[in-house]
C-alpha cells in the first residue's frame, strides 16, 4: 500500500497538518487512534460530509483506527458560522438527529474487522462537566486572545449580531472532546474540515498543556468547483444523504450532472477508484466527453457506497428511462414518482386517446398533426413507439404511481398521471 498521506495528497483530501513529517512517522510506526466529529445541526448528513469520512476511511483501510465522534453535547450549543447565531434546537431534536447521523456513519466506515471504528457521543462526559469544572479544569488553559483571534470569532464580533458567549465557547467543549478521547482510547490524531482548523488546533493545544505530550491534527479543503464556487446543491437545496429528504434518484443525478471540467477531481476525493482507473477516466473526458462515461462511474459509485447497490440501479435504470433507452417496467412506484417528478405532465384516463393527449399537452397543434407525428414513429408510450394512430391509453400501460410515460421525438417526455 502506498503511504498514506501520499494518497490523500494525491486525493486533493489535505488541507493543512500540525506537523506533516511526525503524522507520517506516527502512521508508520503502527495502528494510530484517530477521530473525527459530526455535529447533529440536521437530520442527515451532507455530501460535503463524505470528504471527512473518506479521509477517515482511507485512514481506516491503511490500518489504523477511527472514532466516530457525533456531537449530541456539541449539536445543543453550535458552532459559530459566519452568518449569524445558530437556532438552539431541544434536546430531544438534537437527540433524534444525533441517533440519526450515528446510523448513517456506521454504513460508511467499517465496523467489523481488526481495525474496526467505534462511535462515541461527546454527551457522555460532557453532561458530567459542572459550570465550576468547566472554568477550572478547561478554561484556564485558553486564552482570551487567542480564542478573540480565531477567524470567525473576530468576524461576528464585527457584525451587527455579534457573537453569544454559548457560542464562543464551542471551541472549549470541542477540545476537551479531543483530550477526552486521548484519555479513554489512545487517541493522536483528529481529522476535519479545514474551516474547523482553529478547533482542531485547540484540542492539540490542550493536551500538550494537560498531558504534555503531542498530537495530531489534520484538515481537508472544501471542495469547491473550476471556477471557484462551493460544489453542492440541488434544485431543491442541500445534497442530502438521508433517501427521505433527498432520493437516491435525484441524488444518482447530482453525481451525474458534474461538469467536465470537475469530474476528474471529484472522482478522486469521492470514490476509491484507483489511480489507474481515474487515469483511464481522464482519458475519456479528454477524448470522448459526449459519452460522460466519468460522469457515469463517479454517480454510481458514490451513489452505491451511501445507499446500496440496489437502489443505485433503480436510479441507473430510472435515468436510463428518461433518455428513452430502456423501459420503465419493474421501476418501483417512488423511483418513478421522483424521476418524473420536474417532467411537464397532464391528466388522462384509461381510453383517452393518445392523438388527444398529444393535443393537450401542447405537443402538437392539432389531431391531424398528431396522426402525422405518429405515423412518422415519432411517438412512444413508455419507450415504446405508438404505430396505431387510434391507439388509446390502455390499462396495460399505466406504470406505478399511476404514470404513463409519453414521448415525442427524442427529448419532449411527459408524465401522464392518470386518474
Amino acid at each position: 500500500m502506498t503511504d498514506v498521506l501520499e494518497e490523500l495528497q494525491w486525493r486533493g483530501l489535505i488541507a493543512q497538518t500540525s506537523d506533516i513529517d511526525e503524522l507520517r512517522k506516527a502512521l508508520s510506526e503502527g495502528p494510530v487512534t484517530f477521530y473525527c466529529g459530526f455535529d447533529p445541526t440536521a437530520a442527515s448528513l451532507h455530501h460535503g460530509h463524505l470528504v471527512a469520512v473518506k479521509v477517515m476511511r482511507h485512514l481506516q483501510m491503511a490500518g489504523h483506527n477511527p472514532l466516530v465522534l457525533v456531537g449530541g453535547a456539541t449539536g445543543l450549543i453550535g458552532d459559530p458560522r459566519a452568518k449569524g447565531e445558530r437556532q438552539l434546537n431541544t434536546k430531544d431534536v438534537v437527540a433524534g438527529w444525533a441517533e440519526a447521523l450515528r446510523g448513517q456513519l456506521e454504513s460508511l466506515l467499517d465496523f467489523e474487522g481488526s481495525h474496526a471504528a467505534r462511535t462515541v457521543n461527546n454527551l457522555d462526559w460532557t453532561n458530567e462537566l459542572s459550570a465550576i469544572d468547566f472554568l477550572r479544569d478547561l478554561g484556564k488553559y485558553f486564552r482570551m486572545g487567542t480564542m478573540l483571534n480565531k477567524d470567525i470569532v473576530r468576524r461576528r464580533l464585527e457584525s451587527e449580531e455579534g457573537l453569544s458567549y454559548t457560542e464562543f465557547s464551542y471551541q472549549i467543549l470541542q477540545a476537551n472532546d479531543y483530550l477526552q478521547l486521548y484519555r479513554r482510547y489512545g487517541c493522536t490524531l483528529e481529522v476535519g474540515g479545514d474551516d474547523q482548523w482553529g478547533n482542531l488546533v485547540g484540542g492539540l493545544d490542550l493536551i500538550r498543556k494537560t498531558e504534555g505530550e503531542s498530537v495530531h491534527v489534520l484538515t481537508n479543503p472544501l471542495i469547491t468547483k473550476a471556477d471557484g464556487t462551493k460544489f453542492g446543491k440541488t434544485e431543491g437545496g442541500a445534497v442530502w444523504l438521508n433517501p427521505d429528504m433527498l432520493s437516491p434518484y435525484k441524488f444518482y443525478q447530482f453525481w451525474l450532472n458534474t461538469a467536465d471540467e470537475d469530474v476528474v477531481r471529484m472522482l478522486k476525493v469521492f470514490t476509491f477508484l484507483d489511480r489507474d482507473r481515474i487515469e483511464e477516466l481522464e482519458t475519456a473526458v479528454a477524448e470522448r466527453p459526449q459519452a460522460r462515461e466519468a460522469q457515469r462511474v463517479l454517480a454510481e459509485e458514490v451513489a452505491t457506497w451511501v445507499h446500496g447497490a440496489e437502489a443505485t440501479e433503480r436510479a441507473k435504470q430510472a435515468s436510463l428511462v428518461l433518455f428513452g433507452k430502456a423501459e420503465p417496467a419493474g421501476l418501483d412506484e417512488r423511483t418513478l414518482l421522483d424521476a418524473t417528478a420536474e417532467l411537464p405532465s397532464a391528466e388522462a384516463r384509461v381510453g383517452d386517446a393518445v392523438v388527444d393527449v398529444l393535443v393537450s399537452l401542447g405537443l402538437e397543434k392539432g389531431a391531424g398533426a398528431a396522426r402525422r407525428t405518429i405515423a412518422g414513429g415519432g411517438v412512444y408510450i413508455n419507450n415504446v413507439k405508438v404505430e396505431d394512430a387510434g391507439r388509446v391509453i390502455d390499462a396495460g400501460d399505466v406504470l406505478p404511481g399511476s404514470l404513463v410515460l409519453l414521448r415525442k421525438g427524442k427529448k419532449n417526455l411527459t408524465a401522464i398521471r392518470v386518474l
